[in-house]
C-alpha cells in the first residue's frame, strides 16, 4: 500500500473568497465542495450493529462521520436545523445506500426540549442508542470585546456547551456498558483566536466535560472522549463572517500547510466508538495538521 503525502493530499489552489449568510452553511454553496469520504471511505465492519446519534450530521464533519459509521455497519440518526434539510437528506441518501437505518430530525439544540427530543427520537427510531456524538456548533467572527453581544454569546454557549450536557443527561439512561459519548472540541481549546473568543471558551470547556464525564461514567462502562479538529474545510467556514483573506488562507498556518477535509476526521470517531478503543476514555484526539494540542 502506498501512503499519500499528507502535505498534498486533498490540496487544491487557494480557497476562493466567499461568504454565506447563515450558519451552519450549505454544502452546495461551499467552493470547493468538502470531501466527506463519499468515494473514499471503505468500511470493514468495525461498528456493526451500533446505533449512533450525530448532532450536526447534515454536512461537514457530521456528514463525514455519518458516512463512515454507515459503512462500518452502524445505524445513524442525525440532528440538523430546519434550513439544512436539503443537506440532511443527502446525508440520509448516503447512509441508506449502505443498507443502514437513518433518521433525521430538524431541531434547535439551543433549546432544552430540542435536546430531549433528539435523544428520544433516536432511541425510538433506531431501537436504542450506543454512541452519542455532540458535534453541532455555532461560531461567528467577533470584532473586539467592546462589540460583543450577550445574546450571541448565549447562543454559542447554548449550542456548543449546554446542549452537550443535556444530550448526555438524556442519553445516559439508554447507554449500556461499552457505549460511547464523543464530543467535538477544537484546536481553539488550546490555541484560541481573539475573533472566536466565545467559541474557543466553549471548546475549552468541552475538554473539561470529556475529562469529568469520563470519570463519572467509567464505573458504568461508558467511555467518554473528544476529537479536536484543526482547520477543517466545511460550510461553517464561509458562514462565520471571516474576512476574505482569512478564508483564502484557511489552514495554511498548519505544519502540513493546508486545511483538512471532513473525511480526514472520520477515522478518529470510528476508532473511539470501536472495540479497538476499549481502554480509551477521557482522551482528546487531535486532528490538527500538526498544530499542538
Amino acid at each position: 500500500m502506498t501512503q499519500d503525502d499528507p502535505r498534498t493530499k486533498h490540496r487544491s489552489a487557494d480557497f476562493p473568497a466567499q461568504q454565506q449568510d447563515a450558519q451552519p452553511g450549505h454544502t452546495e454553496q461551499t467552493a470547493p465542495e468538502p470531501d466527506h469520504g463519499e468515494s473514499s471511505w471503505v468500511g470493514s465492519g468495525r461498528l456493526t450493529g451500533l446505533r449512533a446519534l450525530i448532532t450536526g450530521g447534515d454536512s461537514g464533519i457530521g456528514r463525514a462521520v455519518a458516512i463512515a459509521y454507515a459503512r462500518e455497519g452502524a445505524d445513524v440518526a442525525i440532528v440538523h436545523l430546519q434550513e439544512e434539510a436539503e443537506d440532511a437528506a443527502e446525508t440520509g441518501r448516503l447512509v441508506e445506500a449502505e443498507g443502514r437505518r437513518f433518521h433525521a430530525m430538524a431541531l434547535d439544540l439551543g433549546e432544552e426540549q430540542g435536546c430531549i427530543d433528539a435523544v428520544a427520537g433516536a432511541v425510538e427510531q433506531l431501537g436504542g442508542l450506543d454512541v452519542l456524538i455532540s458535534n453541532a456548533a455555532y461560531q461567528r467572527q467577533r470584532n473586539g470585546i467592546e462589540q460583543l453581544e450577550v445574546a450571541e454569546v448565549e447562543r454559542v454557549f447554548r449550542t456548543n456547551l449546554v446542549a452537550a450536557l443535556v444530550l448526555a443527561r438524556e442519553a445516559v439512561p439508554h447507554l449500556r456498558p461499552g457505549a460511547s459519548i464523543i464530543a467535538t472540541t477544537s484546536i481553539q481549546a488550546e490555541e484560541p483566536s481573539p475573533g472566536l473568543l466565545d467559541y474557543a471558551m466553549t471548546k475549552a470547556a468541552l475538554v473539561a466535560y470529556v475529562e469529568a464525564l469520563a470519570v463519572e461514567l467509567g464505573e458504568r462502562g461508558i467511555r467518554v472522549n473528544g476529537v479536536a479538529p484543526g482547520p477543517i474545510w466545511t460550510p461553517l467556514i464561509p458562514a462565520t463572517d471571516f474576512p476574505d483573506e482569512k478564508v483564502e488562507e484557511f489552514g495554511k498556518n498548519t505544519p502540513l500547510g493546508r486545511a483538512g477535509q471532513p473525511a480526514e476526521l472520520a477515522g478518529a470517531y470510528v476508532y473511539l466508538a470501536s472495540e479497538e478503543a476499549s481502554y480509551v476514555s477521557g482522551a482528546i484526539v487531535p486532528v490538527t495538521g500538526g498544530r499542538g494540542f
